[in-house]
């Protein structure tokens, strides 16, 4: 191991597991973000006059500002430093979440939103490059990213519960101002409690080309996917859109090559179990976000469940996650290789999809949607915990914030591309339903029934693509992931590459 990162990695700070409740709090805060607005955006809508064109811009908004800025807010976080980034970051997500709580008109709300979206990619990659270098023990790293996956995983669809709770009991501000408390405490936790390793800095000269490429492209990429969902893959600025983003990240990739100092050092991604990892999550993410779109329609619009009962419907999912990420995962972390646990995780979670594929409008929530919410959640806990961990380890610690910021990349990509992609097929799928059998329904609640029968039918023709997704993830987990368990063998890291040898799974004290 460098004596850089020996250094870094220096005796275990004592309020590392406080440390935890914070770090754990504030992804919780944004990953519940990401979802708790859903629920209130018919409301929100309403009351600030916000037109059906342009609602979509309240999760759009968002979504732009976070995905396109996360390797520059990552690369700020090792250059100022995590525990500042992580404070700066929660201070300024809860300053934009009460200018949306307290917005007048929808361009209000936009700007909001957006500035959500900037401190939010200062705060994730912050948040995650933290535990990787306060936890470096084996068997306490295994338990602090068991805690961290269940949130990453589990938070959103708590987000349907509160926003749900709020959104009936209270008002659709609420949505927003609830974040404010989750921050102040989060971030005075922080700050009288985080002690972050000395050593792990990177003061390089900040990559201006890469920000800018790197930004540009990632925008273009999650717009890209959001104008297909609105406005067909066909749409000539649609298409604009995707050309433009694979010019930009390839010039992004070519300039990372050949800068002295750059954004995104490439060993970060070439090493083949973090590319694994990334790649696999990403696209366990597209799968997930979908389902997500779809068991939220299907509950409320078919089944006629309210906001608040839909939420309470995803909680099987959630004590899943929380089961295989803190059990199941934890557990053996220490004792099989991560590709054990990867593999065979989106594995389960791909068996409770295909049980998804069987809804029909009659399909009860005891014997269909409840085991398969179980399924998800104990599959995606188990993959999730050993790929967040996996994704920061064998880092040179002034990589950390970067390779952090990678890991959100490739879910809010993932999420950005499930959505749409998941969305459209179903969409297609229920036009061709109806068209096919309208013909038939000669009254009113026929049509309706055929109606509701052909929205479930895109839903499962989506579904049946997740499942193939999900395997297509465990495939590529078991294939790249090649790291043994915890301390058991050495692999070439992420160094300088000065042929460095860094422990695969953890970095350890006493060499």
């Amino acid at each position: 191991m460098s004596e850089t990162a020996s250094k870094a990695y220096g005796a275990p700070d004592a309020g590392r597991w406080k440390a935890l409740v914070f770090i754990a709090l504030a992804q919780l805060m944004v990953v519940l973000d990401a979802t708790i607005v859903n629920i209130a955006l018919p409301s929100a809508q309403q009351d600030l006059g916000i037109s059906d064109g342009n609602r979509q811009w309240v999760v759009t908004a968002y979504a732009l500002a976070f995905g396109g800025l996360l390797l520059f807010g990552g690369r700020i976080a090792d250059l100022w430093g995590r525990k500042r980034a992580f404070v700066i970051g929660l201070t300024g997500f809860a300053a934009a979440s009460a200018l949306g709580g307290a917005a007048t008109t929808g361009a209000m709300m936009f700007g909001a939103r957006a500035l959500q979206g900037v401190f939010g990619a200062l705060l994730a990659p912050a948040a995650l490059s933290l535990l990787a270098v306060m936890f470096t023990d084996a068997k306490e790293r295994a338990k602090a990213f068991g805690i961290y996956g269940a949130i990453a995983g589990g938070g959103g669809a708590v987000g349907f519960i509160l926003g749900g709770v709020l959104t009936e009991y209270q008002d659709w501000r609420w949505t927003f101002f609830v974040n404010i408390p989750f921050a102040i405490v989060a971030a005075a936790g922080a700050y009288f409690v985080i002690r972050e390793p000395e050593g792990g800095r990177n003061r390089s000269p900040l990559d201006i080309p890469g920000v800018l490429l790197s930004t540009l492209g990632l925008v273009s990429l999650v717009y890209g996917f959001t104008r297909a969902e609105s406005d067909g893959w066909g749409d000539s600025v649609t298409v604009s859109l995707f050309v433009a983003s694979a010019v930009l990240l390839l010039a992004f990739v070519l300039t990372e090559a050949r800068v002295k100092a750059p954004l995104l050092p490439l060993r970060v991604v070439t090493d083949r179990n973090r590319g694994g990892v990334y790649l696999s999550l990403g696209l366990a993410i597209i799968a997930m976000f979908g389902t997500f779109l779809f068991l939220t329609y299907y509950l409320q619009v078919v089944k006629g469940y309210s906001p608040i009962r839909t939420g309470f419907a995803f909680l099987p999912m959630i004590a899943g996650m929380i089961t295989g990420s803190t059990q199941i995962g934890t557990r053996l972390m220490t004792r099989v290789a991560p590709r054990l646990l990867m593999g065979p995780g989106f594995l389960v979670a791909a068996a409770g999809m295909f049980l998804l594929t069987q809804l029909e409008i009659g399909s009860s929530y005891a014997s269909l949607v409840l085991p398969s919410m179980l399924l998800l959640g104990l599959g995606m806990g188990t993959a999730f915990m050993p790929a967040m961990s996996l994704a920061t380890q064998g880092v040179e610690p002034r990589d950390a914030g970067v390779a952090s910021a990678m890991v959100n990349t490739s879910q809010q990509v993932g999420g950005a591309i499930g959505t749409a992609l998941l969305n459209t097929i179903a969409a297609s799928a229920t036009t061709a339903y109806i068209k096919d059998h309208i013909a038939t329904a000669t009254t009113k609640p026929q049509r309706q029934l055929v109606q509701l029968e052909g929205m479930v039918h895109g839903y499962t023709n989506a579904i049946w693509f997740a499942v193939g997704i999900l395997v297509l993830a465990a495939v590529i987990a078991v294939t790249f992931v090649s790291a043994g368990r915890p301390g058991s063998t050495t692999v070439t890291g992420s160094g300088s590459g000065e042929g460095v040898e860094d422990e695969v799974a953890v970095p350890v004290v006493a060499h």
